[in-house]
């Protein structure tokens, strides 16, 4: 299981290194949902990615892959969690919130976490192809960003890694 910091554990010091960071049982707990989240994608055959946005120990904002249902191509879980935990919070800010997702966020979704200054990211899986934390570049953290978070990836990224590669694997099979 890999493990991403994005902080140096030295406050306002900014990015550091790859050092693992413990994973609390909550941190897998959290992600459970996100995974029951990315399985209501599955369903409505979508990508099955899933997020939920935590605040002081509550589902604020819960989001799966909405792409080809809402035709949409910013309907990404990460997105429609923020947007729905921006809603319930009436504020666009969620600095004390946690957000956890199925996969590594990409571009897009990087650069909401960082506009809605949340305090910290969960991911699962890495994603080689489009992950911007720091699979395939590093958006989350950019020394030149006004805002930086923790970032905690590897989370029960086998059981999200195996959903995703399923997924695929089938829609090979049916020749889509």
């Amino acid at each position: 299981m890999s493990r991403y910091n994005g902080l140096d554990s030295r406050a306002g010091q900014g990015p550091m290194s790859n050092d693992p960071q413990p994973v609390a049982a909550s941190d897998e707990f959290w992600m459970e949902e996100a995974l029951r989240a990315a399985q209501r994608a599955l369903e409505a055959g979508e990508v099955p990615v899933g997020a939920v946005v935590v605040c002081a120990g509550e589902i604020v904002g819960r989001g799966w892959n909405r792409n080809l249902t809402d035709s949409d191509p910013s309907a990404h879980a990460e997105i429609i969690a923020l947007r729905q935990a921006g809603a319930n919070l009436g504020n666009h800010r969620l600095g004390d919130c946690e957000l956890f997702a199925t996969i590594e966020p990409c571009p897009m979704c990087a650069g909401a976490l960082v506009h809605a200054r949340v305090k910290r990211l969960i991911y699962g899986a890495d994603d080689p192809k489009a992950g911007a934390v720091h699979s395939a570049m590093e958006v989350l953290n950019h020394p030149k960003l006004n805002h930086q978070m923790e970032v905690c990836g590897g989370v029960l990224a086998g059981r999200s890694g195996e959903l995703l590669q399923s997924f695929f694997r089938s829609r090979r099979t049916e020749g889509r």
